[in-house]
């Protein structure tokens, strides 16, 4: 038996043992070291070679993540460890840090109850390390902090164990102060990392050793003894001896991090917002094994021989082969035909699996990322993942021989359910599908998958930038005909304000809204409306709202489901350049219907509130929004000139800029627009030496000198007249 089935094994026996069960994700900005560190547990745990960790990459299983040497899907495994002579069975996830790929790691923090922020010495925190802090805070996850390449530090920069020491401090500042911005109220003071409890750890993932207040005790090594021996030729081979990474890091793990039975009490009511009294909320709260089975889905893998793979968290019953579950969302029944611990690239089948695990459940067709899976026919679904994180650049894709469309299109299929963050859609008139996004190495990423993972010969045009649009002050009432004169609506468009966008977008509400919605009611309070407006929304949609402002209007009811899709119709195609509307207040404050319902029906409603929405937006100064990414380049001060110079040419707001060692590193705020074919002319500035991230941060408004020419040339894409429709063109 290979000893992957031996830890499975053990893994077995302590699936019950909750007190003994930590449930962990390791986070950090790309580079600093994650999987690296998680070669070293999955080495203590005996499955691959002690001397191969942090250097195998087990985790990275993906050839395309060895062969570039970032990870782009998280990746489950459960080891067994005895600390103190008590096995605990630690259920790991290997998160991406690169932005792209954020969603895999939002989707993890669902999953787990405690993160390891992993901090690289040299570069300190960085922008994505914030944002992995923010999500996990978000989902109610405690944190602990590693920080990586010490021996960096002592070799590179030739820091002394003084400086050494402030760095130190400087990281754990800086951890804490995101800590404290971002936790949770009851929780701000407990969850602050501190070097004193070892709820710190130093140390280096690739050099095999590590060290804490805790380890420091035991061992008697401390900064002293790591700087000597980091000087020594064969010094951190002595370091990994006397004091192995992954002791400290598990005695951390085991004695900051909370068991599922502890963190659960805390985080159902976060992430699932149904009555916590009812049958299925006290088996959550309670961590209960028996009935009801209840698992959120977190990741779906596609495998030709078995079907749909749904990883996720149990949170109450238990898995086994046989049970027969909903799905919740698609409203489907389905059967579990297998029951696997995920070990990386392989998963191995067990009997069954309780709550408080991480688990495989093989065999629900049509599963989802998202999806909640109950034994029970009806219950609340859990809260949809925190992430107001959104696709921003498209390409189009084709088959190059037309025999592969079939093909193609169930590739496709394929790709999306197994990485939610790629949407696709098909271009009506051109009959080609478009993939989008969160940049250009997501889609790069994907068109690989295609063509090497699914053999499948494609041809992919350029990336395209999406866009919003939407208006920059209150329209005045414009009066809406029907075809036939019988109809007419008054309404008005206004801009909703930056906070409430902000908290629209990340509420992620998209919905005809009915009174008896009381949650979403309450969640438009919270976003900003008053209980009378709340109560009067009827639908959201792209960020948009339409508010119903009318009072004793007959035959409004029978029309209402019209006036909706007519509101939904005018949203999704604005009338600059036919891109989705966003950060919209439509209202309607008026409506004389005819009393035959005849003449009142889709052909007549329609249109003529369609074109008065349209009419509206023309008239309330309309602009265009674009996507915006923060970008984080590290880059040899010899050329700190030459990257800025390339910066200046992309519209780039530069926010910051700081000096670590002999490495600049410079943080802006550029247009995505602008960063189409970036990769390739910032490798040539730079001769190659730069590294750089770019992270999601909305859309802001364009500046009008370029919103014509741009509204010119999206026009020109898309095959639209040249001249710009006027809003008396929308007016009867």
């Amino acid at each position: 038996m290979g000893r992957k089935e031996d830890v499975v094994k053990l893994a077995e026996k302590l699936m019950s043992n909750k007190p003994n069960i930590r449930n962990i994700g390791i986070v950090a900005h790309i580079d600093h070291g994650k999987t690296t560190l998680s070669d070293n547990l999955v080495a203590a745990s005996g499955i691959i070679n002690p001397e191969l960790a942090g250097k195998v990459q087990f985790m990275d299983y993906y050839e395309l993540e060895q062969e570039r040497g970032i990870t782009i899907n998280a990746a489950n495994i459960s080891l067994v460890h005895n600390y103190q002579g008590n096995d605990y069975l630690i259920n790991l996830i290997d998160t991406p840090g690169h932005v792209d790929f954020g969603g895999e790691v939002i989707r993890a923090m669902r999953a787990v109850d405690g993160a390891v922020i992993v901090v690289d010495a040299v570069e300190g925190t960085m922008p994505q390390t914030e944002t992995v802090i923010r999500q996990a805070l978000r989902e109610w996850v405690k944190p602990v902090l590693f920080i990586n390449k010490i021996d960096r530090l002592v070799n590179e920069l030739q820091l002394t164990p003084q400086q050494m020491q402030e760095k130190f401090v400087k990281v754990v500042s800086q951890v804490n102060n995101l800590i404290k911005k971002n936790a949770p109220e009851q929780f701000k003071e407990e969850w602050l990392v501190k070097v004193q409890d070892a709820s710190v750890c130093f140390g280096s993932a690739k050099g095999n050793w590590g060290l804490s207040a805790l380890t420091i005790k035991e061992t008697g090594i401390g900064f002293k003894e790591v700087y000597e021996l980091c000087k020594k030729e064969n010094g951190q081979k002595e370091l990994a001896k006397k004091s192995p990474v992954h002791k400290a890091m598990l005695e951390m793990v085991i004695k900051h991090l909370p068991n599922p039975v502890v963190a659960q009490k805390y985080r159902t009511h976060v992430i699932w917002k149904g009555e916590l009294e009812s049958e299925e909320g006290k088996a959550m709260l309670s961590c209960n094994e028996k009935e009801p089975f209840i698992m959120m889905v977190t990741d779906v893998g596609v495998d030709p021989h078995a079907g749909d793979v749904a990883t996720g968290r149990i949170y109450a019953g238990t898995a086994k082969k046989g049970l027969n579950v909903r799905l919740i969302g698609s409203q489907k029944n389905v059967q579990v035909s297998q029951v696997a611990v995920m070990m990386g690239a392989e998963r191995v089948t067990v009997s069954e699996i309780p709550a408080g695990n991480i688990a495989g459940l093989i065999g629900l067709k049509d599963v989802w990322a998202g999806e909640t899976i109950s034994s029970k026919e009806e219950m609340h679904r859990f809260e949809s993942f925190m992430s107001a994180v959104e696709p921003v650049m498209t390409v189009s894709v084709e088959a190059k021989n037309p025999k592969d469309l079939p093909k193609l299109i169930e590739v496709i299929r394929k790709i999306t359910k197994e990485d939610p963050n790629v949407r696709a859609t098909i271009n009506q008139e051109t009959g080609e599908h478009l993939l989008s996004g969160m940049g250009e190495l997501h889609l790069e990423i994907t068109q690989y998958r295609i063509e090497v993972d699914n053999k499948l010969a494609i041809k992919v045009g350029n990336p395209i930038v999406v866009f919003h649009e939407s208006v920059s002050q209150e329209s005045p009432e414009v009066e809406g005909k029907s075809p036939n004169k019988h109809n007419k609506f008054k309404i008005t468009v206004e801009p909703l304000s930056k906070g409430m966008i902000e908290k629209l977008v990340e509420a992620k509400i998209d919905a005809r809204i009915r009174l008896k919605d009381k949650e979403i009611l309450q969640k438009l309070e919270e976003i900003g409306f008053t209980k009378d407006q709340a109560k009067n929304i009827w639908a959201i949609h792209n960020n948009c709202v339409l508010l119903n402002t009318t009072k004793g209007i007959q035959y409004l009811n029978e029309t209402k489901e019209l006036v909706i899709q007519s509101f939904e119709d005018a949203t999704d195609q604005g009338p600059l350049a036919q891109e989705k509307c966003s950060g919209l207040l439509v209202s309607l404050n008026d409506a004389t219907l005819h009393e035959d319902a005849v003449h009142r029906g889709p052909a007549q409603v329609l249109p003529a509130v369609t074109r008065a929405i349209l009419a509206c937006i023309l008239l309330a100064g309309p602009i265009l929004r674009e996507p915006k990414q923060i970008l984080t380049i590290t880059v040899p001060q010899d050329f700190m000139g030459n990257a800025l110079n390339e910066l200046a040419q992309r519209r780039t707001h530069i926010q910051e800029m700081r000096q670590e060692g002999d490495l600049s590193i410079i943080i802006g705020k550029a247009p995505v627009n602008e960063l189409i074919g970036f990769s390739a002319t910032m490798r040539g500035a730079t001769q190659g030496r730069a590294v750089w991230t770019a992270e999601y941060s909305g859309y802001e408004n364009m500046p009008l000198e370029l919103q014509i020419q741009t509204v010119k040339e999206i026009r020109k894409r898309k095959g639209l007249p040249e001249a710009l429709r006027k809003a008396e063109d929308f007016m009867d």
